[in-house]
C-alpha cells in the first residue's frame, strides 16, 4: 500500500528520528548504513527492498551491493548501467515510476515496479554509495520520498 504525501511526511519524521537516535556517535559506515537500511524497511510500508549500493574503492567505477534487507541484489553495478548506476554516474536523485518504461532497468527481482534512487555523501562531499528502494507498486515514489530519503542522508553524513 503506498501511503498518501501527509502519511509519507509523517513516515518519514518518523525515520530520521529513529536513525538520528540509532546513529547517534557511531563512526562504523557499514553499521550506520546497516541501521539506516533497517529503519527504512521497517517503517516504509512501500518499500519491499531498500538498502546501499556502496562505491567499491577499488574500481572507483563500480557499485557493490550492501547492506540491504529484502530478496536478491545484483551484486555488481557499472557506473552508468541500471537505475543505481544512473544515479552513481549523474549524482542526482532518480525516480522511475514504472521500471518497465526504464529502458536500461536491471532486474535483481522481477517483483519490481518502480524504484528511487539517491545519491550518497560522505563528510568530504565525495560519492560513496547510493541508496535504493524498489516497491512492487507502480508510482509508489515521489517528491516527497526523495525529501524524506534525503534528510535522513543528510542526518547521518556526519557519520561518514
Amino acid at each position: 500500500m503506498i501511503p498518501n504525501p501527509e502519511d509519507k511526511e509523517k513516515l518519514y519524521q518518523l525515520c530520521l528520528q529513529q536513525v538520528r537516535e540509532v546513529v547517534r556517535g557511531e563512526t562504523d559506515f557499514i553499521a550506520v548504513l546497516s541501521s539506516v537500511t533497517c529503519v527504512l524497511k521497517t517503517n516504509l510500508p512501500h518499500a519491499y527492498w531498500v538498502g546501499f549500493y556502496r562505491v567499491d574503492p577499488n574500481k572507483g567505477n563500480e557499485l557493490v551491493v550492501g547492506p540491504y534487507q529484502g530478496t536478491f541484489g545484483c551484486l555488481r553495478i557499472p557506473f552508468g548501467k541500471g537505475v543505481c548506476g544512473l544515479c552513481a554516474e549523474k549524482e542526482l536523485p532518480v525516480i522511475v515510476p514504472d521500471v518497465e518504461d526504464f529502458t536500461d532497468h536491471i532486474a535483481c527481482d522481477s517483483r519490481s515496479r518502480s524504484e528511487i534512487v539517491l545519491p550518497v555523501y560522505d563528510q568530504q562531499d565525495r560519492l560513496i554509495a547510493v541508496l535504493d528502494l524498489d516497491s512492487t507498486e507502480l508510482d509508489a515514489w515521489a517528491d516527497e520520498d526523495c525529501e524524506g530519503l534525503e534528510n535522513v542522508l543528510t542526518a547521518i553524513k556526519g557519520n561518514l
